[in-house]
């Protein structure tokens, strides 16, 4: 039932509050709105009673109604200035009652509100004191926008760190954007702006603004912590609630919990959500998560891949970046759905026992101005010196990881995306530029550390911060370094002395790789050391092999049109055993998409990959040869088991340069299997000789030249038998076909094989 107000004709008595103080709020410039505003004791003319303040939007009257006796008259408030401002005092009264505002508004129109001023904060002094410490882990379930129940009444809590703001606000469709009517208050000295406005709900648009230390003009920001953003131009946050999700994965989740992946077969497919597949009918928009969700797992499926890795799905107002110049670190971006289908696909990929990674970004942040580039109107989450603080190479900002609310942003939003949203592993970007404080700096341009020295000491103690408590919170959890300097320790337990990181990309090897297969095989015997030089190192740290989407962009040309070959088949022939390489070699795997079919554009962020090429043989022979390379590489996960030790790699020919041939053994955890693999990297057929530890029959488990690859079919008809010829220092070898352009992998067949008679002693 609407409230009625019956206003005496004679002027209300006189106000409480000062000039000085009502001009605050006018302004508005009131960094302590609750202590005015809402119910107070007060003294009047020396008579006892309380005040009551309300500022409120289209208000012509205002009065106060007792919630404990609903149908006493109401008390009125004097309104003080015209955009709305009221006070009243009630004599008598010396404890607080809870209350409701009766509005009636220009319109005639009458309402009930609950005054957001009436209100305890939402956060506790313990909440306060964890967050300036830098110690709670799971600060964005503090820091936010979250719709709840507070003091027996719905509506949404808002808190944000800006301490060096003068005043900070609250705006959204709700208050017609301006900042006078739901000021936040800052609680104690924490920097923690803080307020709950009852009536709201989820979906709410809304920022933050903010009245910076030193400039009169009032600017906006979206908030830090949101969950959901609406697109550019405008980039309000959302309001949103998160519940709701019947998560089916809790096998997927039990079964990671105790898996160690350095002994597993790990094969990543990255992919960029926006240009893997598009709807040409439908303005050639992108998939949303839902689509994926149905597209995407039988597709991982079918191709053997043990996990996804998604390029920056967060919050980025700049669909060109790729992702990589975040905006909103807790966020799923918008462009493809709500947060709830982002779990939704990330829910059908663990059902269909596909791991997810993404890649997370706390290296550098955007400087648009709507986000966190001078927040509070200081250089709050980024360095204040350009030596430390600008990124030279993106013009982006570097976060200053000696603020202890700062690293508490980022491991925050680390964890936030394996506890709100089930992810198994973060691929942490740009880590070399994190590591050191004179990256892409000219003398003169960084500043040395405490010690002189030219590491980001505080950068390097975040990193193993955040490495500590994934997997202490999750484990099973993935942390992949994208790192391509010498670095000491990427992938070396922090216990250790290391940064803690799982595993490591591989870029030395990806470098040298895409050199000798980009040579004209006649000149290949030249650069034979390319593809031997990667063993010195291979297990200085656990790798990743990769080939990335920062290899088939920028003029760099497809992993297709790398191939030297002038027709596509021969660079289909090339770029399949090139593959075989890769998927032999010691280490984990990571491929971008589209480079499974030899796409032969270059990759473009807002087209779809070329799918239509399938109907190829060169391209459907490429993706046969990657599913397979996968379905071996998993259905014998012996040798998984010792890719990151170096007793399961044995040379066996590394100094044939003259033909480009190279052999090597993989040999499998307690001798469980052997694999053999010979690669010829020349146009022309061989027959040749090799020299492996046992007689017996070796099974030719994979040609890239078979002719459903789009091959000659040359090969060994399935098999091979060692005989006792000595070849190479070794008892027994094998005269095999080496097709030309290729990769032969044989296993040794453990029922079928002899070893070297033993010596017999004189």
């Amino acid at each position: 039932m609407a409230c009625l107000i019956f206003f005496p004709l004679q002027q209300l008595v006189a106000v409480i509050i000062t000039q000085s103080e009502l001009d605050s709020f006018i302004q508005p410039a009131q960094s302590q709105p609750h202590r005015f505003l809402g119910m107070h004791p007060a003294t009047r003319a020396g008579e006892n009673g309380l005040v009551v303040r309300a500022y409120l939007d289209n208000a012509a009257q205002c009065a106060v109604i007792d919630a404990r006796s609903p149908r006493k008259k109401p008390f009125p408030l004097e309104k003080l200035h015209g955009s709305g401002f009221f006070e009243g005092f009630i004599p008598g009264a010396t404890k607080a009652f809870p209350y409701r505002l009766c509005v009636t508004h220009y319109d005639g129109s009458v309402t009930e509100q609950v005054d957001p001023y009436a209100f305890l904060p939402t956060l506790t002094e313990e909440d306060i004191y964890l967050i300036n410490e830098g110690t709670d882990h799971r600060i964005y379930q503090k820091l936010g926008a979250f719709a709840r129940i507070h003091q027996e009444v719905p509506g949404v809590s808002f808190a944000v760190w800006a301490p060096s703001a003068r005043r900070v606000s609250v705006v959204g469709d709700f208050n017609k954007w301006d900042g006078r009517y739901h000021m936040a208050r800052m609680l104690g000295a924490s920097g923690i702006w803080e307020i709950f406005i009852p009536g709201l709900e989820a979906g709410t648009r809304y920022k933050y603004e903010i009245l910076g230390p030193g400039d009169p003009t009032p600017f906006l920001k979206s908030d830090p912590y949101a969950v959901y953003f609406e697109p550019p131009p405008n980039n309000a946050s959302i309001v949103y609630d998160l519940a709701g999700h019947n998560w089916a994965d809790s096998q997927w989740l039990k079964n990671r919990a105790r898996t160690d992946w350095q002994k597993k077969p790990v094969s990543i497919y990255e992919l960029h959500l926006g240009s893997w597949k598009r709807v040409p009918a439908e303005e050639n928009r992108p998939l949303t998560y839902r689509e994926l969700a149905e597209q995407l797992p039988p597709y991982l499926q079918e191709m053997g891949f043990t996990h996804v890795e998604f390029m920056p799905p967060a919050e980025h107002p700049f669909a060109g970046s790729w992702g990589y110049q975040v905006t909103g670190f807790f966020a799923p971006t918008h462009r493809f759905g709500t947060p709830h289908d982002f779990m939704h696909l990330v829910d059908a990929l663990h059902q269909a026992d596909i791991g997810v990674i993404i890649d997370w970004v706390p290296a550098h942040f955007p400087r648009d101005a709507f986000a966190l580039a001078g927040f509070d109107g200081t250089h709050l989450y980024e360095h204040a010196d350009p030596r430390q603080g600008a990124h030279l190479d993106w013009g982006t900002l570097i976060f200053n990881y000696g603020r202890l609310e700062v690293r508490a942003f980022l491991i925050a939003s680390a964890l936030a995306w394996f506890d709100r949203f089930h992810i198994d592993g973060l691929r942490v970007d740009a880590v070399a530029s994190m590591l050191y404080l004179d990256y892409s700096r000219k003398e003169g341009e960084w500043i040395p550390n405490k010690f002189g020295g030219r590491e980001n000491l505080e950068a390097i103690e975040f990193l193993r911060r955040t490495n500590e408590i994934i997997h202490h919170y999750h484990p099973g959890a993935l942390t992949i370094a994208e790192e391509s300097t010498s670095f000491s320790g990427v992938t070396r337990p922090v216990a250790e002395h290391g940064l803690g990181f799982d595993l490591k990309w591989n870029m030395g090897w990806m470098h040298d790789t895409i050199k000798y297969f980009s040579q004209d095989p006649l000149f290949r015997k030249w650069h034979h050391n390319q593809l031997t030089f990667g063993m010195l190192y291979q297990y200085s740290e656990k790798f990743v092999q990769v080939f990335s989407h920062d290899e088939v962009v920028h003029g760099k040309g497809s992993m297709l049109n790398k191939m030297p070959q002038p027709d596509i088949s021969g660079r289909a022939r090339n770029l399949r055993a090139l593959y075989a390489f890769m998927w032999t070699w010691p280490g984990k795997k990571t491929l971008f998409m589209g480079s499974e079919f030899g796409q032969y554009a270059e990759w473009k962020y807002d087209a779809s990959l070329d799918w239509h090429l399938l109907e190829y043989l060169d391209h459907e022979g490429i993706r046969r040869v990657v599913r397979d390379l996968n379905q071996l590489y998993r259905a014998d996960p012996s040798i998984a088991a010792l890719e990151q030790q170096p007793e399961g790699f044995e040379w066996i020919e590394a100094n044939d340069a003259d033909n480009s041939v190279f052999a090597y053994l993989r040999r499998g955890e307690n001798n469980a299997s052997t694999w053999m693999i010979v690669a010829n990297f020349t146009p022309v057929e061989r027959s040749y000789r090799v020299g492996v530890p046992t007689a017996g029959i070796w099974e030719e488990i994979l040609n890239t030249d078979a002719i459903e690859y789009g091959g000659a079919g040359a090969g060994n008809f399935g098999q091979s038998t060692a005989k006792e010829i000595p070849w190479r220092n070794r008892p027994f070898s094998l005269d095999i076909c080496l097709p030309s352009m290729s990769v032969v992998i044989f296993r040794q067949n453990q029922s079928r094989t002899t070893t070297p008679p033993k010596k017999k002693r004189r």
